[in-house]
Parts: structure tokens; C-alpha cells; sequence
């Protein structure tokens, strides 16, 4: 049966700009980090695209090493574009990156400009898509000039084979930099993708400052800090959870008593709000506006409709605030 997709989704969604650009992107946006690949069940992978973008949410976030095996997300979303959304191309922000390890050998990693040409060739093939829309460097390299990189990212532009680019993993010296180079060169950072989240603060260092200064978006990934900040692992650990079934971004030592206790005093919180901590946390990043969308991932379609539920409120009294950064220290 051929794909419809719901009538009123962009109504269940907020849009926001990103930076100064003329680019709106969905509040949350679905990223294929898990999930998507070769070991994954393919019809829930499909059921988790369609049911975000009946439910507004545009954007979709993948990398050339996203799998398992790596290349195996990219394949499979490319896979359900052609099956589900050939003639919704035009709706959907896809975006794509390189920058950690993809093959063997000197050429398969890192920065430069032989390496993300290309990675990107290669992406758009398993995608089998002409363009990205937005192109990431996944990682600042050390042994490659920086000039380099960027001038990768222009290059890449100016082939048509993305249409804006980004950076991801930047710290806020190396970020002005890149971004500064990208300027000169006339293809401006469109967007910086940092992990953030209530456990992982370093961006209020700097970083969201001179985004909101350079007129740049920024996205998150691990909002949920791998799914600690949910309710899931406050009466131990279920045996359908990460910590039990992989443990490779997140296992057991993560799990202390001081951490938990801190999990269960936030859960506390978001109920006070009325929402779930998962909820609260997305909302928490998504009460400031430098924040461009919130990367979320999920194993189940009804997660991404409980992720949604925490745009029905984005706003923190000055008192929750503070109430959260005492939890935090």
C-alpha cells in the first residue's frame, strides 16, 4: 500500500530558523545514529521515518559510519525513500557526515579533503540521492590544516552536491576558526552539531554564545544523555535497555547511586510540570532559542510521539531553573 502521509503533520510541529539563514528546521529532528542499520528489523526502521514525519518532524540526521555495519543507515534510509518518500524529497531535510573512521587505509578518516569528497560520493550513492541537504565535518582533525577541511566544504557546495554545511565536535576556539574560513570563503557554517544535554554542559562555555553571535544554528545530539535522562533505569536496569543489550555508548559504571540519585530528583521535577523526564529534558534544551531542533533517536514509533509531547511546553520558571542547576552541581 503506497505511503500517505498525514494531512495536518505540519501542523503538529514547531519550526524554527536556523541562525540567520533563510532554513527552518523541525524543533526535534530524528537521527539514524541506532537503529537504522544491517542488524536492525528494516519495517520498524521504516515505521519510525514515517511515523516522524506524519507527526512534523523534517529532519533527518545520519553519518557515513552509521550502521552497524558502517554505511548500513544510510543504506537502509535510502532504501525507504524510494519505497515511501520519492515525491516527498522536497519536504525532508536530509543530512549526512564524515569525519571518524570509514575504511581502511590513510584516505578513510578524518579531515581531509580527499577523505570527505569521497565519503560524500559514497553517501549520496547508498542514499541514492543527487544532493545532501546539509553536509557535516563530524570532527576536528589535528593533522589536517583547518583550511583544508573547509575548503572541502566549499568545494562540496560548489559541485551542488550539498546545499549548506555544518560542524559537529568543534570546541569554541577551533569553531570561530572554521567558521571564519568558511566566511571568507563564501559558503557560511550553516549549522554546529555539539553533544548537550543536562549532564553534559561544556556548550554554555562559549559555544552557544558565538553561534547566537555568528547568526549560526545549533542542533544537539544525546539530549537524553544516552537515556539516563529518562525514567528507565531508576528501578534498575530493564532487559530490553542499552546498558543491558549493547553497552558500547552506555553500560553499567555510568549508572552510580550519585547518578541516579540525581535522575530520580529531576524525575521529581518533570512531574511536577506535569511531563515525563525525557519530556523535561528536551523541553530544557529547547526553552533557549540559540537552540535551532534537538536531535532525538528511537527504537519505537511511540517514542518519538512521547518525544513530541515535550514541545506542549518549553517554558521553565525561574524557580524550576533553579531547582535544576542545584540538582546539576
Amino acid at each position: 500500500m503506497l505511503y500517505q502521509p498525514s494531512p495536518d503533520r505540519y501542523s503538529k510541529m514547531e519550526y524554527r530558523q536556523c541562525g540567520k539563514s533563510g532554513l527552518k528546521l523541525s524543533a526535534l529532528s530524528l537521527g539514524l545514529w541506532h537503529n537504522f542499520g544491517h542488524v536492525n528489523d528494516f519495517d520498524n526502521s521504516r515505521n519510525l521515518i514515517k511515523t516522524a514525519f506524519d507527526h512534523g518532524i523534517t529532519h533527518f540526521d545520519l553519518a557515513n559510519n552509521y550502521g552497524p555495519p558502517p554505511g548500513s543507515a544510510e543504506e537502509n534510509f535510502g532504501k525507504i525513500l524510494a519505497q515511501d518518500f520519492k515525491s516527498y524529497r522536497d519536504q525532508m531535510i536530509i543530512s549526512t557526515k564524515a569525519g571518524y573512521t570509514m575504511w581502511e587505509g590513510p584516505y578513510g578518516d578524518w579531515g581531509s579533503k580527499k577523505y570527505l569528497v569521497a565519503s560524500l560520493d559514497q553517501s549520496l550513492k547508498r542514499m541514492k540521492l543527487d544532493y545532501a541537504d546539509i553536509f557535516y565535518h563530524h570532527r576536528p582533525d589535528p593533522a589536517t590544516p583547518l583550511e583544508e577541511t573547509m575548503n572541502a566544504l566549499d568545494l562540496i557546495v560548489r559541485q551542488g552536491k550539498a546545499l549548506y554545511v555544518g560542524l559537529s565536535n568543534y570546541r569554541p576556539a577551533e569553531a570561530a576558526q572554521a567558521i571564519q574560513i568558511l566566511k571568507e570563503l563564501g559558503t557560511p557554517c550553516l549549522i554546529h552539531q555539539p553533544k548537550y544535554s543536562m549532564f553534559e554542559r561544556w556548550v554554555e562555555d562559549g559555544l552557544l554564545d558565538l553561534l547566537a553571535n555568528e547568526g549560526i544554528g545549533c542542533i544537539p545530539f544525546s539530549p537524553l544523555a544516552q537515556g539516563l535522562l529518562t525514567d528507565k533505569y531508576l528501578h534498575g536496569v530493564p532487559a530490553d535497555s542499552r546498558v543491558a543489550t549493547s553497552g558500547v555508548f552506555l553500560n553499567a559504571t555510568h549508572l552510580t547511586d550519585e547518578r541516579i540519585s540525581k535522575v530520580a530528583e529531576l524525575n521529581a521535577v518533570a512531574e511536577q510540570r506535569g511531563q515525563k523526564l525525557a519530556q523535561m529534558a528536551l523541553a530544557w534544551l529547547l526553552r533557549d532559542q540559540r537552540i535551532t531542533s534537538v536531535l532525538i533517536g528511537s527504537s519505537k514509533p511511540e517514542q518519538i510521539v512521547d518525544s513530541i509531547k515535550a514541545l506542549d511546553n518549553t517554558t521553565f520558571s525561574e524557580d524550576e531553573l533553579q531547582t535544576i542547576n542545584t540538582i546539576l552541581k
